[in-house]
């Protein structure tokens, strides 16, 4: 894994490197599905890739128009069970993706993570009321911590 990362790093790091979507791919292909999407007054379009190591998940990338990348994570494959997350204690790490966290604990808004990859969620503990911060690297559930 250490391997892979280096390498991917040294091609985002390359001078006069290739565009961020034509790095995915080169490295991943094809994507297995791509879908229309409008978010706001943004039209984008949702790349995904199969992911050998979670068959219930895909990597997505939302690609605005001329080409631009403006996210990527992994989120659930169509037709998967997601988790039942009824309580704060319920969500294991590796397992909610930050959608499924959100529509769980709403109303959930968003933060900024401590880097690229990561993700924050403010959520309200339900009957409780308590803030707490929902933390994701590559929009997987990590940890949750008092708000």
């Amino acid at each position: 894994m250490r391997e892979a990362n280096r390498r991917w790093q040294a091609m985002v790091r390359a001078p006069g490197g290739r565009g961020a979507l034509r790095r995915y791919r080169s490295v991943l292909d094809e994507p297995a599905s791509s879908v229309h999407r409008t978010i706001g007054d943004l039209e984008c379009e949702a790349l995904r890739w199969p992911v050998p190591l979670w068959p219930d998940l895909r990597f997505e990338v939302m690609v605005a128009p001329g080409g631009a990348v403006w996210n990527e994570w992994l989120v659930r494959a169509p037709g998967a069970p997601a988790p039942e997350l009824r309580t704060v204690e319920d969500p294991r790490p590796w397992s909610g993706t930050v959608d499924e966290v959100a529509r769980a604990f709403p109303p959930a808004r968003p933060m900024e993570g401590s880097a690229p990859t990561r993700w924050a969620l403010a959520i309200t503990g339900p009957g409780t009321g308590r803030p707490y911060v929902a933390e994701f690297t590559w929009g997987l559930f990590q940890r949750l911590l008092p708000g």
